[in-house]
């Protein structure tokens, strides 16, 4: 059986319940305890770990009968864990655009979405070595949502661990994953070739030229 996506995991915990909750609209420590029938600090606890993966924020104060309370809302960021239509809507998509397009063109505009995040993200380089833009373009695959680390044995090798940025549509259009080996190109700032795994659970690895 496949394991399920940690966002359904989430969702299904707590602390999945807590961001529902605040989905809706702004909450204090005791409402949530009240609601899920949970002590303060247990709730703390959970809103601290939330809060340092940047999925919930403080938003402002509310008057209690002896103190005020601090009210809690959801950071945008957080939005993403609760779409589940993405990856359908995707891969739809990309059906439709490969019977429209003529067969280099999908490729091409794959490399271009690439190369355009790429831009968005090059001034998080710290310095012009190769050993840095590595490092910069590995930060960035697992900043979004990806899992891989750097293996050298005769190639070297971005290898995904487990997680693909893409995994909901490159089984069906592995052409998606041009968009990393682009991304990944022009922030090493030399060539990069896919050779990715399909057959049972997808996995990046991305080969970089030396």
């Amino acid at each position: 059986m496949e394991t399920e996506h940690w966002p359904y995991r989430l969702l299904k915990s707590t602390r999945g319940q807590i961001l529902a909750l605040l989905r809706t609209e702004n909450r204090t420590v005791n409402d949530l305890a009240a609601v899920l029938h949970l002590i303060d600090n247990a709730v703390r606890a959970h809103l601290s770990s939330l809060e340092r993966d940047d999925l919930v924020q403080k938003r402002g104060i509310r008057p209690g009968t002896t103190k005020p309370h601090a009210a809690y809302g959801l950071r945008s960021e957080a939005e993403h864990i609760f779409s589940k239509a993405y990856g359908p809507l995707l891969s739809h998509f990309l059906g439709v655009m490969s019977k429209r397009l003529p067969p280099r063109a999908l490729p091409a505009a794959m490399r271009e979405v690439g190369r355009a995040v790429a831009k968005e993200h090059l001034g998080r380089l710290r310095g012009p070595s190769r050993v840095t833009r590595i490092e910069t373009a590995l930060n960035l695959f697992n900043d979004l949502g990806g899992s891989a680390m750097l293996k050298n044995n005769g190639k070297q090798l971005i290898h995904g661990c487990n997680g693909c940025p893409l995994a909901a549509i490159t089984p069906t259009h592995p052409e998606a994953c041009l968009i990393i080996e682009a991304l990944l190109s022009e922030i090493i700032g030399g060539p990069v070739k896919k050779c990715c795994e399909y057959a049972g659970r997808p996995r990046c690895c991305f080969e970089l030229d030396r």
